[in-house]
């Protein structure tokens, strides 16, 4: 696998300060947030943490990807909702790890339609693309 060159039309600059134990923002101003290890990794949980910050922008991601194959399907995802679970743990390495699962509710489309729409939009989404074939990612329609 190649790294892509890309016409870059936009990018995002966060600073993070300590770590999972501290504060992390954007140049803009726009996210500034306590970032604190959960509770089940020894931490105060009194923040937000990485992992969450990463759910919430791959299922937005995803959403938008979703709504670009919708469109060019034709498909109505009207209501729609995207959810990401993004799982960390220990690998056999020794370092840690990452897992996502993406659930996908279309309820103006069939099942099979709603498979298909998530499965093409897994092809598009960069988020998607960023992570294939680096972590396990699961797909699913609710």
């Amino acid at each position: 696998m190649s790294i892509q060159n890309i016409d870059v039309k936009y990018t995002a600059v966060a600073t993070a300060e300590n770590g999972r134990d501290g504060r992390v923002a954007t140049d803009d101003g726009k996210l500034d947030v306590v970032v604190n290890p959960p509770k089940e990794m020894g931490g105060s949980g009194a923040g937000t943490n990485p992992e969450q910050l990463f759910a919430a922008g791959y299922s937005a991601c995803f959403q938008g990807a979703l709504g670009v194959v919708a469109r060019k399907e034709k498909a109505d995802i009207t209501g729609s909702t995207v959810t990401a679970k993004v799982g960390i743990g220990s690998t056999e390495a020794g370092g840690f790890g990452l897992e996502v699962a993406i659930s996908a509710t279309i309820p103006n489309v069939d099942e099979a339609t709603a498979k298909s729409l998530v499965e093409k939009a897994h092809q598009v989404c960069p988020y998607s693309s960023a992570t294939r074939g680096n972590i396990k990612v699961e797909l699913s329609v609710a």
